[in-house]
């Protein structure tokens, strides 16, 4: 679907939005437009990093924005992100997508009629602003669960199986944060030779909010889950003293009793009537004086 897009102020510029083209459809527009094969065939590749390119008629950017059909499970770029291509110059502002996108409807319906967009560099910024907010909520949600499984980790008895979600939560702020690097990239080389821009600044302004925001999700979950591995050992090693507590309080006791159990005739001791309490009595001092001898090495 191709449609033009009316911005509500006196401009000079069109603006074409093309949702899902087909290739012929793709093509004539570029015909059209005389736009870069290289930049057309970009388009149509969805997994494309976001970047910009400046061409002799016109320039072209590529941002991918946070996907919030995604399944909750999405670790990839690919499955966390989609992708929205962006050909311009001061005549026109073509922006090529798969589907439709929350990022251009509400650039349409809300931000264009109370805001004087009167140059194409003014939507571009709003629009790759949009983008970025995407991320926000993702963000948002990622720093509450890292503060609910930190919860867990510190307050139950029994540390929980966490490391795949812990996993997922790194992989999920690392896609992010290579996104936004990226982004970052494309801010400053579109901007660059731009002066005084209130859109442009307000741009960057986000951009930097957003960026922190998600480095201290990386920088959380990376301490979280080294902690997380802390710990688990700790309660293993923890569960191995006890053990060896054990085997040394026992040590001792089964020698004894392997001893007088091999029933061998020549034993004397298997003759004696006060035999068999007195090896009882002799095990409890030997447990007694095992007790006493760990006590004072601080290790029960």
């Amino acid at each position: 679907m191709i449609r033009t897009l009316k911005p509500n102020t006196n401009h000079s510029f069109e603006w074409i939005d093309v949702i899902h083209p087909t290739e012929e459809e793709l093509n004539t527009l570029a015909e059209k437009h005389n736009l870069p094969n290289s930049a057309v065939k970009d388009c149509m590749q969805p997994e494309h990093l976001p970047k910009f390119e400046q061409f002799e008629n016109c320039n072209f950017i590529i941002v991918r924005y946070y996907d919030n059909l995604c399944s909750i499970n999405s670790d990839s770029l690919h499955t966390l992100t989609r992708k929205i291509a962006i050909f311009y110059n001061s005549n026109y502002l073509i922006t090529i997508h798969r589907g439709e996108t929350t990022v251009i409807e509400n650039l349409v319906l809300h931000q264009l009629p109370d805001a004087n967009y009167n140059s194409t560099i003014n939507i571009i910024c709003k629009l790759i602003k949009n983008v970025l907010q995407t991320f926000e909520k993702p963000v948002f949600k990622l720093e509450h669960d890292i503060d609910y499984y930190e919860a867990r980790i510190f307050l139950k008895n029994r540390i929980p199986d966490l490391l795949k979600t812990f996993y997922l939560v790194k992989r999920q702020s690392s896609v992010y944060k290579r996104t936004l690097i990226l982004s970052k990239s494309v801010i400053e080389q579109f901007g660059n030779g731009i002066k005084k821009n209130t859109y442009l600044e307000d741009l960057r302004d986000y951009y930097m909010r957003i960026e922190v925001m998600n480095e201290e999700v990386v920088d959380s979950i990376t301490s979280l889950m080294n902690i997380y591995i802390s710990l688990s050992s700790q309660k293993t090693n923890e569960v191995m003293r006890i053990l060896t507590v054990f085997s040394a309080f026992f040590l001792p006791l089964t020698f004894i009793v392997g001893i007088y159990g091999m029933n061998f005739e020549s034993m004397p001791e298997l003759k004696q009537p006060y035999g068999y309490p007195t090896v009882m009595v002799s095990l409890l001092v030997i447990t007694i004086v095992i007790f006493q001898w760990f006590k004072r090495k601080g290790w029960v």
